[in-house]
């Protein structure tokens, strides 16, 4: 039977973006036939002195099927206002993708929106008198004509039910994740007796579940002491990791999280696994914020506390990251080209969300190299 696309395929790269849509865009025209020279749209967001910006889009869309790739995450891109250049915020970043959304007019025949990392995803419950800024982010999307929302590895993916009549997809980044691993560390051994993943806090468990069941390891897990009573940046801070899980002494140990943001639970819980004797620790997370800088992480690696932190490209990365010895990107663009592939042409996105199989293959044909 002959494929049929939803309507033309239509891209734009919001701004910190370019690079990511380019790179997905050359494996579309390279898996096409009769593609055009380019499916990236041209578009702009100037901004007035002000600050006050608009969204323009520079080519005609009707009956097309857009995907809009945003980083909501990255400071790396800035604008003047009053003279001055500042860096893009998540709410600025945000503002302009519903500016493109406006822009479109309700001539696009679909709109799916790419936000690799959750707008205000760790803002998804209310404790007290606080705003639910995800769940209303969502909302003001589907509201403005978006079919679908597309995210990964999303903190806590029940956000999802603020949406329940429109398409959420929470996917994962742990194929390629256990892939860069592999390819760094040829030697490692996904044994029981040599190696564990352990979950950083309670709330990582099920990502972490899903990695010890597939890979058939055992899992351990830290559970944050907050001090509720104070509230230093925004945050109650913690006061210790206590470990629930059998003996780490002599492995290797993968520790799982969605995100590195100050990075402080991450090098807590690696100081702690080092007292309990682990080997190796790798960290993955699908985004490096690194909001306090690179400097303690430096420390982190000479010390011998952590071997390698792995991350994906899907946020704004610095060049100093880059060149860290302790740091490994991963990269995600042809997964992200896959997945537009297939709904452009309104398949089931199912098996290729499941990244099961895929893990498995790989780990079989390292054993066969042996």
């Amino acid at each position: 039977m002959e494929r049929r696309m939803v309507g033309e395929l239509g891209i734009i790269a919001m701004r910190g973006c370019e690079e990511m849509a380019e790179k997905v865009d050359k494996y579309l025209i390279s898996w096409r036939k009769d593609s055009p020279e380019t499916y990236i749209l041209n578009h702009t967001c100037p901004r007035f002195g002000t600050g006050e910006g608009k969204g323009m889009i520079k080519h005609s869309v009707r009956g097309y099927d857009i995907y809009i790739i945003s980083d909501m995450f990255n400071y790396g891109v800035t604008y003047n206002m009053y003279g001055k250049e500042v860096p893009m915020s998540p709410d600025d970043h945000f503002a302009d993708l519903k500016r493109v959304i406006g822009a479109l007019g309700g001539k696009a025949r679909r709109i799916n929106v790419f936000m690799p990392m959750l707008y205000e995803g760790r803002q998804h419950k209310r404790s007290g008198r606080e705003s639910l800024d995800c769940a209303i982010s969502l909302q003001e999307l589907v509201n403005m004509g978006v079919s679908n929302v597309l995210t990964f590895d999303a903190h806590d993916g029940r956000v999802q039910n603020a949406i329940p009549l429109k398409g959420f997809e929470d996917i994962q980044s742990s194929y390629q994740m256990i892939k860069a691993l592999k390819r760094d560390f040829p030697e490692i051994n996904f044994d029981k007796d040599k190696m564990v993943i352990v979950s950083p806090d309670e709330g990582g468990v099920s990502r972490c579940i899903f990695c010890s069941s597939v890979l058939g390891l055992e899992l351990g897990m830290f559970y944050k002491k907050r001090n509720y009573s104070v509230i230093v940046n925004g945050r109650n801070p913690i006061e210790a990791h206590e470990y629930l899980g059998n003996s780490v002494e002599g492995k290797d140990v993968i520790v799982i999280d969605d995100m590195i943001s100050s990075g402080d639970s991450i090098l807590d819980v690696a100081r702690r696994l080092k007292e309990r004797k682990a080997a190796r620790i790798f960290v993955f997370a699908s985004f490096g914020l690194f909001t306090n800088g690179l400097e303690e992480f430096d420390k982190a690696y000479d010390a011998g506390l952590i071997t390698k932190i792995f991350t994906t490209n899907l946020v704004y990365r610095t060049d100093e990251l880059k060149k860290r010895a302790w740091y490994r990107e991963v990269e995600m663009s042809k997964y992200i080209a896959y997945i537009i592939d297939t709904i452009n042409y309104d398949k089931s996105l199912s098996e290729l969300l499941d990244p099961a199989d895929r893990i498995k293959k790989l780990l079989a044909k390292s054993a066969d190299r042996k």
